[in-house]
């Protein structure tokens, strides 16, 4: 079975969404979670999934040394980025070319690059007044929010959006489409 790593900065919603895809499905299996925030939500979300979840601080993660061996100990064919807010070292790049994905709550190439993440971005698009926000699934690359798009899904902006209920629509889009544009790529490996 093929093994999946997911980074992850945050709450954690899209790793548990992926957590239970595999898991219904079988495709893969999420063998391990790394987080590079002690106190970050996706800590107790793997706890309560049973998934091994490893914290290394960002001096860690930037040299990759160990994060790396680690993943290669389980056999980890894949990196996911789900709400990790780190930029990728060329060393993972190199470990890893092609297999690495990440999501970006809006479509790119607008609304991203550094400093882009989370009510950031959703407050800029309103701010734009676009009409339409999104997700933008990609592999990775050197730059910031820059790879090979493999899947957008879009939704509207409406007028009286707020962060939140901007947000709360693309978080329904992230999970509905992360886990299955991630076994799609999968099936190419």
């Amino acid at each position: 079975m093929k093994q999946i790593a997911i980074l992850a900065s945050g709450n954690g919603s899209n790793a548990e969404a992926i957590v239970h895809h595999f898991r219904a499905t079988g495709e893969a299996e999420v063998a391990m979670i790394i987080t590079n925030k002690p106190q970050a939500g996706v800590i107790q979300r793997a706890e309560r999934l049973g998934v091994p979840c490893h914290y290394f601080t960002n001096a860690e993660l930037r040299e990759g040394t160990r994060p790396i061996a680690l993943m290669k100990e389980h056999g980890v064919e894949l990196i996911i980025l789900a709400g990790y807010l780190c930029l990728i070292t060329p060393t993972y790049i190199m470990e890893y070319p092609e297999r690495i994905i990440n999501i970006h709550p809006a479509l790119l190439p607008s609304f991203g690059g550094q400093g882009m993440y989370g009510d950031r971005v959703h407050a800029a698009v309103i701010a734009s007044g676009a009409k339409e926000s999104g997700i933008t699934i990609h592999l990775v690359d050197e730059d910031y929010d820059h790879g090979r798009h493999l899947l957008q899904a879009t939704c509207p902006v409406r007028p009286d959006d707020t962060v939140d209920t901007l947000a709360a629509r693309i978080h329904e889009l992230e999970h509905r489409f992360f886990p299955t544009t991630i076994a799609q790529y999968l099936r190419f490996l």
